[in-house]
């Protein structure tokens, strides 16, 4: 009873964390990793559990979909689908050891990007020009592998990589973000699914808490009047997350 009071306190919060900045992430793998649930198991149940936000958010941008740069829409989807594929086959044969192993650099990679994600955008911006459309299928595809690997900061590197390859929109990058993110998402997962990674029983309430979340911080977004202060307390969740699982 109290693990599942756990995850679903852990969904609820991650939703709205999503919904509203991102960084939910720091809240669904911790808590499912205390349940008990392996690691590797526990990083794709944190996926299935982010994926109908990420759906949602992905249709509620659907008008603002629209490619800028060197890649078009249809390239971009396709990596993302290439990207997630490959994430997910790197999991599968990734040993519990590895992961547990790798886990703090990634949680101490997402935690930095998201952390560092205004000045990055900004310097981004303040550039004034983009990548060519070699170079820009490599990052689009490298992040997107992070993503089918591990979905920790995920949101912020899209947009950056958006930003590096030309992307002036933000609406537009941000739309983009969600789709991509919803469709590798839906690739890591369905691969997560016949590989027999998801602990369905700790799914399910950390998936309709996440949901439920989403919407709650979706409304809640509108009223934040000081987002930094906001950033602040999801970075220091995310650092504070590292340097435990650094101790473990």
């Amino acid at each position: 009873m109290l693990t599942t009071l756990v995850l679903i306190l852990a969904g609820l919060a991650a939703g709205a964390l999503n919904a509203v900045a991102g960084g939910g992430t720091f809240l669904t793998f911790p808590a499912l990793v205390w349940a008990g649930v392996p690691p590797v198991m526990a990083n794709a149940t944190a996926t299935l559990a982010a994926l109908p936000g990420y759906v949602g958010s992905a249709w509620g941008y659907r008008h603002d979909l629209r490619a800028q740069g060197p890649l078009g829409l249809r390239s971009i989807v396709a990596l993302a689908v290439l990207g997630g594929l490959a994430g997910a086959g790197l999991l599968l044969v990734t040993s519990s050891e590895t992961f547990s192993a790798i886990v703090p650099w990634l949680l101490m990679l997402a935690t930095a990007a998201f952390a560092a994600g205004p000045i990055l955008l900004r310097h981004i911006t303040a550039r004034g020009r983009a990548v060519g459309a070699g170079l820009a299928a490599l990052m689009v595809l490298a992040v997107t592998i992070y993503g089918g690997y591990f979905n920790g900061g995920l949101g912020i590197m899209l947009l950056a990589v958006f930003g590096l390859i030309g992307f002036a929109d933000l609406n537009a990058a941000n739309g983009l973000k969600n789709a991509v993110s919803a469709i590798l998402s839906v690739v890591s997962v369905a691969t997560y699914i016949v590989a027999g990674l998801i602990d369905w029983t700790h799914a399910l309430p950390l998936a309709l808490s996440c949901a439920a979340g989403g919407y709650v911080g979706a409304a809640l977004a509108r009223r934040i009047t000081r987002p930094a202060l906001l950033r602040a307390f999801i970075t220091g969740v995310g650092a504070a997350m590292t340097i435990a699982f650094f101790a473990l």
